[in-house]
């Protein structure tokens, strides 16, 4: 009995590992909703949705991505991290949905349903019954001999779509000391801020797979990604980002 204990230690520990390997092995869980928030340092309303996004980062099925925008600069104080690409894309979502809000704290829900930035109840409503059905396609993504992967399989039957899929690449969390303007004085943490996005590439909603260089998902400060395929509409002032049909986060 005594020499039989090593052996039923070494096969428990055999066993630990196996479901250990398992799980790491398992494929990540898919997300259900991608929130965006645009968001301001000039803001003095935005603080308290920036902290809830930092809270929501941490949920397994929801991407979360800060987009930090310029029109209140002027306010007496810069954004850090503010774009003006981010409010371009913040106002082709109003003008896509054709109600033309534009505000500080606002959270887009898939591309589609607009809420309060700081409503935490109102976003989770919105994430789980998403406008048009939820996501149409499961996404992969993977890192492979300096190439970017990315697998598409559509849910259901292929529908022809018109879409682009994009790497938004982001830094994790960032604190920002604010010096002056409305929110003077204040230390302010963002999370999975987008510091830029490339498209590489078309989707039809057929099953596809598609490469880039795997430095569209690097960059000064960058220390994740997030892959997103969007549908597109023509507007007058060019074509104007819609529905997310998936997304996935990079496997880093």
């Amino acid at each position: 009995m005594k020499r039989s204990a090593p052996l039923l230690s070494a096969a428990a520990a055999l066993l630990v590992l196996g479901a250990a390997a398992a799980r790491a092995q398992a494929p990540d869980l898919q997300p259900r909703a991608v929130v965006e928030l645009f968001t301001s340092q000039g803001c003095s309303s935005c603080p308290p949705a920036d902290a809830l996004f930092v809270d929501l980062a941490k949920q397994p099925d929801i991407i979360t991505l800060t987009l930090p925008v310029t029109y209140w600069d002027y306010l007496g104080w810069k954004d850090t991290l503010g774009k003006d690409s981010f409010a371009k894309r913040q106002k082709y979502y109003a003008k896509a949905r054709g109600d033309g809000q534009v505000y500080t704290p606002q959270a887009v829900i898939n591309g589609a349903a607009h809420v309060v930035g700081s409503d935490r109840g109102e976003i989770e409503r919105a994430s789980k019954q998403p406008p048009g059905g939820g996501f149409v396609a499961k996404l992969g993504v993977k890192e492979d001999s300096g190439q970017l992967v990315v697998t598409l399989a559509p849910i259901g039957d292929a529908q022809e779509r018109t879409a682009g899929v994009w790497v938004a690449t982001t830094t994790k969390m960032v604190t920002v000391p604010i010096g002056r303007g409305e929110n003077q004085g204040k230390t302010v943490a963002y999370a999975n801020v987008v510091r830029g996005m490339t498209r590489i590439g078309d989707w039809d909603g057929r099953q596809a797979t598609l490469t880039a260089p795997i430095a569209v998902t690097q960059g000064a400060e960058v220390d994740s990604y997030v892959v997103l395929v969007q549908a597109e509409r023509q507007g007058k002032s060019g074509v104007m980002p819609s529905a997310v049909l998936a997304a996935a986060r990079s496997p880093r």
